[in-house]
């Protein structure tokens, strides 16, 4: 599995609907776009990684209070090993009225040969 495949299934089983890079439908009142962020190795001894880390931003929007939309993701995502490396609140977009809440995690993933 990859980081943006494990990412839409945890937010889809929280009730949201989510896509990467951009909303393309007429957004709803709540929803996430997933932006990769990077993907990374460790140095290793013998110069062949084993493992990358790949990273992503998950941006929440929403019209109304997102503080337990929030809590839900993350805890969720939690329980499905990602790390969380950062929450921030972005703002309100007063222009389309959603607030905008971003939670940016981290997973380790097995190179592929």
């Amino acid at each position: 599995m990859s980081l943006l495949s494990e990412i839409k299934a945890v937010v889809t089983d929280c009730g949201l609907p989510v896509e990467t890079g951009v909303f393309s439908d007429e957004p709803p009142d709540e929803y996430v776009v997933v932006t990769p962020l990077a993907d990374t190795y460790e140095l290793h001894a013998d110069d062949a990684p084993g493992y990358e880390t790949q990273e992503a931003r998950l941006s929440l929007f929403s019209k109304g209070n997102y503080m337990q939309r929030k809590k839900q993701l993350s805890k969720a995502l939690l329980t499905a090993d990602f790390v969380i490396t950062e929450r921030r609140y972005i703002g309100h977009e007063d222009d389309t009225g959603f607030h905008h809440y971003a939670i940016d995690v981290a997973k380790l993933y097995e190179t592929e040969d």
